[in-house]
């Protein structure tokens, strides 16, 4: 029996171990730290890649955005992107600028665009309409109003080259019905090249703009907003010939070394902890059976690791990532968000995870124990001062949001609020309070200097203690005999050294695979 035990306290000793003194206890290569440095550098070399790629997509993209918006919008000077109109007249002749820019389009502009056919109404290339309620009339005067809220949407078709029908659906005999009109659309497609991926040895890609033109009046206050929408589809352009360019397949070959190094650092770790739960089980039974008793829940936690955890939901995002981006070089899908969002995630925890490494020097670890010691009384922190923010929100928003811009939703309340605190646009809040209203306005003075009152001085000011707090409860427990678990106890009576050569002969796990990489 004191052999079983002593055999269990170097496995537990052992398991514990730094990679360091697992490799001075049985000669084995430090394989998964090896592996998880490697992956640290590919996987950024990964993310530096794909981001200089959509950095090109999202600048053609927003360029072009912009071209349109001169192009087809009257009136758009760039500065401001709230346009609008007043008059039925100017009503018309935006409608006209826009058909009659994309008429002309290949004779203005400096892009080369082609027009995308049969996308329209009828199978034309631009679709014309118009949505209004299906009966209504507006009498202000005796204040009296009858609306059928049913929505009808009339339209007509303009297909360039293609001259209009003697008496047909012509878009310059298109009759708004305003009075009861909701919004008029218009809406076509165009197509062209982003030549400038040549620049990183990539094919260019083909691009489809899907362009809508919303002259929005669903509110009848007089101002009818105008506002243009682009959305992109991106696809493999057919027969593509660029001189001196031959296939190159080096991306996806190091996209899919990506995904190959994280499989494997995915099996050691899922290896590693399927190892501390038979531990654990191991530990259990012998402290019931030896002992005759029970190990407590925080002992049982310390054999399964969070940062093997966070590693494992960092390898899963990556290959994932890697995948689409294999599929985004090969022009088969376009989900640039979605892989930015997984490859972003991911290599934020390989980085996060590095903490774990220097985790192993005492001098380095009081960040992860001080934020340790903490959380608890943070989030039971935060949950209190959550329900004080959230109700400042929406008193803000229902008060204060009809006056002041930046309270008109109830995100820009809370993003308001939150600058509030880090002292970001005091003046410029205070500012813009409208004084149409006396009563509102002495509110929100009120309103204001107890929000920043009650969070600047007193909330951030605790939150600050709790954290200071535990800062100096661990630096007192460094310096005080601290208390030990039994676990630790128990390991603690194995004198061996990882030098001793006691740990060579041991088996740390019935785990056979992978089993040189401890």
């Amino acid at each position: 029996m004191d052999q079983e035990e002593e055999a269990l306290r170097r496995k537990l000793k052992y398991f514990f171990m730094s990679p360091c003194d697992k490799f001075h206890a049985k000669g084995r290569k430090p394989f998964k730290l090896a592996l998880q440095l490697i992956k640290i550098i590919i996987v950024t070399v990964q993310l530096v890649m794909f981001g200089l790629s959509n950095q090109m997509v999202v600048t053609f993209k927003e360029e072009n955005t912009a071209s349109f918006k001169h192009l087809f919008l009257k009136g758009y000077n760039g500065a401001d992107d709230t346009l609008a109109v007043y008059t039925q007249s100017d009503v018309y002749d935006c409608i006209n600028y826009t058909i009659a820019q994309y008429l002309a389009l290949p004779d203005t502009t400096v892009g080369r665009y082609a027009y995308v056919y049969g996308v329209g109404v009828n199978g034309s290339a631009l679709s014309l309409c118009q949505q209004y309620y299906k009966k209504g009339w507006i009498d202000p005067a005796n204040d009296t109003f009858y609306i059928d809220p049913h929505i009808v949407t009339d339209c007509v078709g303009v297909s360039p080259l293609s001259p209009p029908v003697a008496g047909g659906n012509d878009h310059k005999n298109f009759t708004l019905k305003f009075h009861k009109l909701i919004n008029v659309t218009i809406q076509f497609q165009l197509k062209a090249i982003n030549l400038q991926t040549i620049i990183n040895n990539e094919i260019p890609d083909c691009y489809t703009f899907v362009i809508t033109i919303v002259l929005d009046n669903k509110a009848h206050s007089g101002k009818v907003k105008i506002s243009l929408d682009n959305e992109v589809s991106i696809k493999e352009c057919r027969d593509p010939s660029v001189s001196g360019h031959a296939e190159n397949y080096a991306r996806v070959a190091f996209d899919v070394m990506v995904a190959v190094v994280c499989a494997l650092s995915l099996l050691l770790c899922s290896r590693s902890i399927l190892r501390g739960i038979l531990l654990q089980q191991e530990f259990v039974q012998f402290f019931k059976d030896t002992l005759n008793r029970r190990v407590s829940w925080g002992d049982r936690m310390e054999f399964i690791n969070g940062w093997y955890i966070l590693l494992i939901i960092s390898d899963l995002l990556t290959i994932t990532g890697s995948f689409i981006k294999i599929g985004i070089e090969s022009k088969n899908i376009s989900s640039y968000d979605v892989c930015g969002i997984l490859l972003g995630t991911s290599t934020l925890l390989v980085w996060v995870g590095v903490i774990r490494y220097l985790s192993f020097f005492q001098k380095y670890n009081i960040l992860i124990v001080t934020l340790r010691a903490a959380f608890p009384n943070v989030i039971r922190f935060c949950c209190c001062v959550a329900v004080i923010y959230l109700g400042y929100c929406f008193c803000g928003w229902i008060v204060l949001g009809p006056y002041h811009v930046k309270f008109r939703s109830l995100s820009m309340v809370s993003e308001c609020l939150f600058s509030l605190i880090n002292g970001d646009d005091m003046f410029v809040t205070f500012s813009g309070m409208q004084e149409s209203s006396t009563l509102v306005w002495i509110f929100s003075q009120v309103y204001l200097y107890t929000f920043i009152s009650l969070f600047i001085y007193m909330v951030l000011s605790l939150f600050i203690a709790l954290i200071t707090g535990a800062y100096e409860t661990i630096k007192h427990q460094t310096q005080e005999p601290m208390h030990i678990t039994d676990l630790h106890a128990f390991i603690a009576e194995c004198k061996d050294t990882p030098n001793s050569g006691k740990f060579r002969g041991l088996e740390t796990s019935p785990c056979s695979f992978f089993c040189c990489c401890d």
